[in-house]
């Protein structure tokens, strides 16, 4: 059960990456206040958090229905999170984590940036959505093993709010090439991570086909 915590808590961490959407938080609440962008930080961090929890016991209903199977999508996430693990060694803008240029020209004339980009899709992105299902995979009908995959979740971006809030105080200690660094960091372990993904779904996949002679 350990390794389960910490293996969803590490998932949740450096996919959603606070640090990595620091400074793209600073850019877009500057200008506001201290008091108007603990507001903006706040709502952007609840919107994520219901859109994320809702994704993780809705996602597999919608497997059913389309037919798709558990190692499948193990498999294909485990690939999305590489390709989001690349992008983040490499320090290279992608649409799975970040907003894309036509995203952002739309959100500077947004006027609740809470909403977007913030929330969606910097926290609540197709990388954080595609972990959560993955997690949730592995919790399996567990209620005891699904609460504590949300607890590992709210508690990710309950540290996302208090990056926001001390935004100003870790920018000026960290600075774009610590936030970078630490970046890098997060990418190695996220493409670990995502290489394990995609072994466990090939893992289940052929347990599947075993009975069947296969």
């Amino acid at each position: 059960m350990l390794e389960f915590v910490v293996t969803a808590f590490v998932t949740f961490f450096v996919v959603i990456d606070p640090l990595g959407i620091l400074p793209i938080f600073m850019a877009l609440t500057g200008k506001k206040s201290v008091a108007v962008r603990k507001k903006i930080a706040a709502r952007a961090v609840i919107l994520a958090g219901v859109i994320l929890i809702a994704f993780a016991f809705a996602g597999d209903i919608v497997f059913r229905f389309l037919g798709i199977t558990l190692p499948a999508f193990r498999i294909a996430g485990g690939l999305l999170l590489l390709l989001l693990s690349i992008d983040m060694i490499l320090v290279r803008p992608s649409g799975l984590r970040t907003a894309t240029k036509a995203e952002e020209d739309e959100a500077e004339e947004s006027t609740d940036v809470a909403v977007f980009p913030l929330a969606v899709p910097l926290i609540a992105g197709p990388g954080a959505m595609t972990s959560v299902i993955l997690i949730m995979g592995k919790a399996g009908s567990d209620f005891l093993i699904q609460l504590i995959a949300m607890s590992a979740l709210i508690s990710v971006l309950l540290l996302c709010l208090l990056v926001f809030i001390f935004a100003s105080r870790l920018m000026t200690v960290l600075g774009v090439t610590g936030v970078n660094v630490i970046g890098r960091v997060f990418g190695i372990v996220l493409a670990g991570l995502a290489i394990q993904y995609i072994l466990d779904g090939f893992a289940a996949y052929i347990t599947i086909l075993k009975p069947f002679g296969a």
